[in-house]
């Protein structure tokens, strides 16, 4: 299993997967074109996408998914929440709605995780494919401790990391905005990041990825400096550990 992440941040989300036999994409918030430029880079044809996960239904996650879904007709995988907030946006897909928290996709085991946003329905991914795991948790207040021993010890997690939280409660945002990001239905900052990662990396950790960083608000070096300092304290420590970035890709990261 090896995944790319093709954009990550407040403008845009969208993160694919592929194994052997499948290929997923975790959101679509950026245009089917960007979409299909990032994919043509990594050698992918858009018509090979099997599915998308939907994490939730806020446009930095889900704009461009009523075009590729009418050009290319991958299946949707979504909750009944989901499901009904998409019926609002798009008329006509093909979706599976999962009931349960554990479904596949084909080679693919897919762990639902609910996380806390100010959207209904809002989700995280533990995914796996033979002997190999990662976690995707983005746009989250906090992660539910019920699901620790669950999230722990996977080979690679994509994390938010949105905020740094002087940076934030210093700058030009209002009030209210503030209170929102830095709500239990907000984003997780740099520090709540590293405190989650420092308790869930273990021995088979192996790469990090740090994602939804805010433009106005964090900076990559604050992020990994805290990551950084965070692990140092809790004597854990991960090979690679990499920023995800707006408009642009990362290379294939092997899971």
């Amino acid at each position: 299993m090896k995944l790319s992440v093709l954009s990550s941040g407040s403008k845009g989300n969208s993160a694919l997967i592929q194994t052997n036999g499948t290929m997923i994409l975790i959101d679509l918030g950026v245009t089917k074109s960007y979409v299909e430029q990032k994919l043509e880079e990594l050698k992918v044809d858009p018509s090979q996408i099997k599915a998308i996960l939907i994490t939730h239904t806020h446009a930095d996650h889900i704009q461009g998914l009523k075009v590729f879904l009418k050009k290319y007709h991958p299946k949707l995988y979504v909750n009944k929440i989901i499901l009904s907030l998409l019926r609002e946006y798009i008329e006509d897909f093909d979706y599976v709605v999962y009931d349960e928290p554990n479904f596949k996709i084909d080679d693919i085991e897919i762990n639902v995780i609910k996380t806390s946003h100010d959207v209904n329905g809002s989700v995280g991914f533990i995914i796996k494919n033979q002997d190999k795991s990662l976690v995707y948790i983005t746009d989250t207040g906090y992660i539910n401790n019920k699901y620790f021993k669950d999230l722990s010890n996977h080979n690679l997690y994509i994390m938010e990391s949105n905020h740094d939280i002087q940076m934030l409660m210093n700058g030009s945002y209002p009030f209210y905005l503030k209170q929102r990001i830095l709500s239990d239905k907000g984003h997780l900052s740099n520090d709540d990041a590293s405190f989650y990662l420092s308790k869930f990396i273990g021995d088979n950790t192996s790469t990090v990825i740090l994602a939804h960083l805010s433009d106005d608000n964090n900076t990559y070096e604050l992020a990994l400096n805290t990551l950084n300092n965070a692990l140092s304290l809790n004597q854990k420590k991960v090979k690679n550990v990499i920023v995800a970035k707006q408009k642009q890709r990362t290379d294939w990261i092997e899971v």
